[in-house]
């Protein structure tokens, strides 16, 4: 996730940071993060919202985090159980610092993907589709609605899937796939926080 914020930065001479898990089984965990252009880790309070609207969802799903940089979502919906977590970040560092996490954490049920988020999800799934997804991309580099025409064209979503989204309050472009439906909406500063639920067909 990729926001200016500084509120989960620790101070070191080399920049790097943390995030903190707010909830779950790693609750308090502090989480080491690479010092990466654009990096903006969800902040504590909009991690607080987001699992309170996903209290009853998150656990034993399968979780897809698009543009994952810190993992701050992804690591914090394995904290209160998913079954499983997909991690997808195309910078080297921040993967890699990913991948030190989950072995931090004795993870067996995550993985990450070292690639370009659009670049994966152009490909038709061929395993089992996830029920909760998170995308917050890069802001101002218009690659929310790509990313969410793709889930649903290549069949990523599972049939009553959740998808949470974090963009710049400013981008009025942004259209929804037809069958998903607004459920939570909220203005945080210079931030928007969505959630959608695909409706089956």
């Amino acid at each position: 996730m990729r926001n200016k914020t500084t509120q989960n930065k620790a101070s070191s001479k080399s920049g790097d940071g943390f995030i903190r898990v707010i909830s779950g089984q790693f609750r308090g965990r502090k989480l080491p993060v690479k010092n990466v252009e654009g990096l903006r880790p969800t902040t504590d309070r909009i991690k607080e919202t987001v699992f309170n609207w996903l209290m009853q969802d998150t656990r034993d799903a399968h979780v897809l985090d698009c543009f994952a940089g810190s993992g701050g979502l992804g690591f914090e919906a394995l904290s209160r159980f998913a079954k499983s977590t997909t991690f997808i970040e195309l910078d080297k560092f921040a993967a890699k610092q990913l991948e030190q996490n989950i072995s931090t954490l004795k993870l067996k049920n995550a993985q990450v993907k070292h690639t370009n988020s659009l670049s994966y999800l152009e490909q038709k799934n061929k395993s089992e589709a996830f029920n909760l997804v998170f995308v917050d991309p890069p802001f101002r580099k218009d690659l929310a609605q790509t990313t969410c025409d793709l889930l649903e064209k290549n069949q990523w979503l599972s049939s009553e899937a959740l998808i949470y989204m974090e963009v710049e309050a400013e981008l009025s472009t942004f259209q929804q796939p037809n069958n998903w439906l607004l459920i939570k909406e909220k203005k945080a500063g210079q931030v928007f926080c969505r959630l959608y639920q695909r409706q089956s067909n």
